[in-house]
């Protein structure tokens, strides 16, 4: 199938974006069209006007500082994986956006359009909300800073007003010596997990000082497994600790039992890659890797 018919607007600036957004009905916004063309294909989507983004240059910068990765809207996945300053700062990064899709896919696919796309089952909003990172949303009424707890809603729906757009995703700095992993399943390489975990900790003294862990594929946005979290807060992270978190977290998912899996399915992935990532993580953070 072809999409239906739409008016095109190649943008030149963010302004001249957010202005086109504000005086349409019904506006889609290409930047890397990976999750976009598809929708329009099929005829999932049919806006009146679609918005190209490619030749704005104030959207492709990507910058780190002492607090956040900064990627601007028109970056690409492949160009943030594979960043040395990135992978400096929060090798979590990197490690999560190689399981994403293919690498044809992220070399056109955009970090914030995955944000933007809000599949409940991508890797991107789980990293996102695992690290409490924000995005900025801009329209021709001005800015605004969503921090990724009030960005999701619900599966590929969030808290954007129809006319605004994502102009940057912020994802925080790892602290020092902190540990971390990511890790899914599914049943091909590319394909979208049926359950996936994202992890970042510190540790003091042996001790969990700071943990976060959040998960996509299991329910309709993505979820930080905060009963986990609070299993395995302040202590040395062993077998026991680690086993509790695991039951903990299997109550977190909510996704039924579909043509893909079970629910009862889902839970044990679930509680195999908390195990999983969570060792990974506190053996990163003991300097084991």
């Amino acid at each position: 199938m072809k999409p239906a018919p739409f008016d095109y607007i190649a943008a030149s600036s963010v302004a001249e974006a957010a202005r086109a957004r504000a005086d349409s009905d019904y506006s889609v916004l290409l930047a890397g069209g990976q999750s976009l063309i598809p929708t329009m294909n099929f005829r999932l989507a049919q806006p009146d006007v679609v918005i190209d983004l490619s030749r704005v240059s104030e959207l492709r910068t990507l910058e780190v500082d002492h607090s956040w990765v900064r990627v601007a809207a028109m970056v690409t996945q492949q160009k943030t994986e594979l960043d040395p300053a990135v992978k400096a700062a929060n090798p979590l990064i990197a490690e999560t956006l190689a399981r994403v899709a293919h690498p044809a896919i992220r070399s056109r696919g955009t970090v914030a359009g995955s944000i933007a796309h809000a599949d409940g089952a991508a890797e991107l909003p789980a990293l996102l909300t695992t690290l409490d990172g924000e995005v900025t949303a801009v329209s021709s009424r001005g800015s605004r800073t969503i921090s990724a707890e009030d960005l999701f809603e619900f599966h590929l729906t969030t808290t954007l007003e129809e006319d605004e757009l994502i102009s940057e995703v912020r994802f925080p700095v790892l602290a020092p010596g902190a540990g971390y992993a990511f890790d899914e399943f599914a049943r091909r390489h590319g394909d979208f997990a049926l359950a996936g975990v994202c992890v970042a900790l510190t540790l003091q003294d042996g001790n969990c000082e700071s943990i976060a862990i959040g998960a996509c594929g299991i329910g309709s946005r993505p979820v930080r497994l905060r009963e986990a979290e609070a299993a395995l807060m302040g202590g040395t992270i062993n077998d026991e600790e680690i086993a509790a978190a695991q039951e903990a977290a299997r109550g977190y998912v909510t996704t039924e039992t579909d043509m893909t899996t079970t629910q009862a399915y889902r839970r044990h992935l679930l509680a195999g890659l908390v195990g999983r990532t969570v060792r990974t993580a506190a053996a990163r953070a003991r300097g084991g890797e």
